[in-house]
């Protein structure tokens, strides 16, 4: 099957998994047909899904990543022994283990084609993802709580695995329990990383953007905490910064003078 074939078939079995949607258009052109097929994984219940509609989406999804560009974390220059500085698309980082910014129902963003990291992360790992997700969520019985961390296969992504964080949602003024929450996911994600055998993990800025904590000191707190793991547990699991924004690149930047 082409590309364009897999997205087609795709967005048809979504269609048909809901039944209010049957009249809908699928439209002529490929950017709004992925628009459309995004929407579709986005607002996908977790459920099981038959062998072939997993071996399309598989090859559909790998092909969309490639084409967007593989980055090895192996080819990047250390900013300081064990820590890289990276700034990109996180779904195209192969490494040990990517963090998702996620909230506390931990299944995702359903909001279609939202640009937060967790949405980029469930589409483009798959639906697979939600599905674990859901299931470990199920098994412990209640929301995750912020600061905590836990970890997933990555599916269709480029890294081994996906460590999922809740961070703090900062409203109005930065707290001591605001920074200490945010210290708590970084350092969850390393333990858990190094329990699990994980080598690698890429930080995205946890809980900027949509969760309002501020951009520097959310930067200071991430590489603080991370060199006190390091130097404290004696760590050799190498640390990938992972940026998006020219902002957020240049904060770092300055950090690492």
């Amino acid at each position: 099957m082409t590309q364009a074939e897999r997205r087609m078939y795709l967005i048809k079995a979504l269609l048909k998994e809901k039944p209010q949607y049957a009249g809908i258009e699928i439209p002529p052109t490929e950017q709004e047909q992925k628009i459309l097929l995004r929407s579709l994984f986005n607002i996908r219940m977790p459920k099981a899904a038959d062998d072939e509609f997993i071996r399309i989406q598989d090859e559909y999804l790998q092909e969309e990543i490639r084409g967007k560009g593989i980055t090895d974390y192996h080819a990047l220059m250390p900013v300081e022994n064990g820590i890289y500085l990276w700034q990109g698309d996180i779904t195209t980082l192969q490494c040990g283990a990517i963090v998702n910014a996620a909230n506390s129902q931990m299944l995702g963003c359903f909001c279609p084609n939202h640009g937060c990291i967790d949405n980029a992360i469930h589409t483009y790992a798959g639906i697979q993802l939600r599905a674990a997700c859901a299931e470990i969520m199920e098994r412990q019985g209640h929301e995750e709580e912020t600061g905590s961390a836990k970890i997933t296969p990555s599916f269709n992504l480029l890294c081994d695995y996906v460590l999922h964080t809740v961070g703090p949602i900062v409203s109005g003024r930065l707290t001591q329990r605001d920074k200490a929450l945010l210290e708590s996911c970084y350092t969850s994600c390393l333990e858990l990383a190094k329990k699990s055998g994980v080598k690698s993990v890429a930080f995205c800025c946890i809980s900027t953007g949509e969760f309002h904590f501020p951009n520097d000191k959310a930067a200071e707190i991430a590489v603080g905490t991370v060199r006190k793991y390091r130097e404290r547990c004696d760590s050799e699991t190498e640390v990938i910064f992972n940026v998006f924004k020219d902002a957020d690149y240049q904060i770092y930047r300055e950090i690492f003078g």
